[in-house]
């Protein structure tokens, strides 16, 4: 699909799946953005992770819909608003909507949109290629050449202010102890103990999830991060939950730099330019590891951060502060 710089095509971008994977397509966006600067660049993507592209600039406008499984009202409510949106988004005479990954849903959504036409990756690639670098091929079509630039997501003003007046100077080290798979969850109390010997050097930020990990829709993590302050001397650790996307990027905008396992907070810290020494488990490092800022990868033999030592945590961690 050929595409002159000085033409305004019409393009939306499909992402409704994770925090991650939507960072990662921040690239493409900014390198459509530079090339078709006359384009209507929009994102269709869900209320779960439309904070991500809040206030960035590539974007004229960000639909946002919510998932059956998170709604809040009742069925038919859902139903309609959905309806109503297609409709909405039917009215804008797509040129072509991106489909970054396209599963069955997806795709079937993309093409109710009526739009001209549809480009989706492919559903088999390198394995030596990151996930930024997938989607970024996308952009191909319509101009875009080189290589992805860094990731960007853009923290709101006022709770980045709010969060300084509450937790006072740094410099700050956020420990992000939240996983939702079983391979990717450290032991606490070495949580516990590297929190302990961080301490020594600056302020740590104990951030997580809230709620119970009992919850259905929304599993937290207050019981770990509970366990890990009763393991600490008083004053060791800042506790900062985080009860949304808004709060979750503000915090992670003031810490100088973060550990965390692999995830939405590891790829949110990577846009926001943050070194970040990553705790991997089963997740490929070469699809997933952070991109485009200083990192470094902690990672078991048996892909299970259940046998991760604390020592090699900190090595890596002062690795990363040389």
């Amino acid at each position: 699909m050929a595409v002159d710089p000085g033409d305004s095509p019409r393009l939306l971008i499909l992402r409704r799946d994770n925090i991650g994977d939507l960072v990662c397509t921040t690239p493409l966006l900014h390198a459509l953005r530079a090339q078709l600067p006359r384009a209507w660049l929009g994102a269709l993507v869900t209320t779960y992770n439309a904070e991500v592209l809040a206030r960035n600039p590539a974007l004229d406008e960000v639909f946002v819909y919510e998932k059956l499984k998170h709604r809040g009202g009742s069925l038919l409510s859902h139903l309609r608003t959905r309806l109503g949106q297609v409709s909405r988004l039917r009215q804008q005479n797509l040129d072509c909507v991106l489909v970054p990954a396209p599963a069955p849903q997806s795709l079937k959504l993309a093409r109710s949109l009526k739009p001209a036409g549809v480009i989706a990756s492919p559903t088999s690639f390198p394995s030596r290629l990151h996930e930024v670098e997938r989607v970024f091929e996308l952009g191909r079509s319509f101009g875009v050449a080189g290589k992805p630039g860094p990731m960007q997501v853009t923290p709101d003003p006022h709770s980045r202010a709010q969060l300084e007046k509450q937790l006072g100077a740094g410099p700050f080290i956020a420990i992000h102890i939240s996983a939702r798979r079983p391979a990717q969850r450290w032991p606490l109390e070495r949580y516990a103990s590297l929190a302990t010997q961080l301490a020594k050097d600056g302020r740590v930020l104990l951030l997580w999830a809230p709620g119970s990990k009992d919850n259905p829709r929304h599993p937290g993590d207050d019981e770990m991060a509970a366990e890990i302050l009763r393991k600490l001397k008083r004053g060791t650790a800042t506790p900062l939950p985080t009860p949304d996307l808004t709060t979750l990027i503000a915090a992670l905008s003031l810490a100088d730099r973060v550990i965390c396992p692999d995830g939405g907070a590891m790829h949110l810290a990577a846009a926001l330019g943050k070194p970040v020494l990553a705790l991997f488990g089963d997740a490929p490092v070469e699809r997933w590891r952070p991109w485009g800022v200083p990192h470094r990868i902690a990672r078991p033999a048996s892909r299970n951060l259940a046998d991760l030592p604390l020592q090699e945590v900190l090595n890596s961690f002062l690795e990363l502060k040389a």
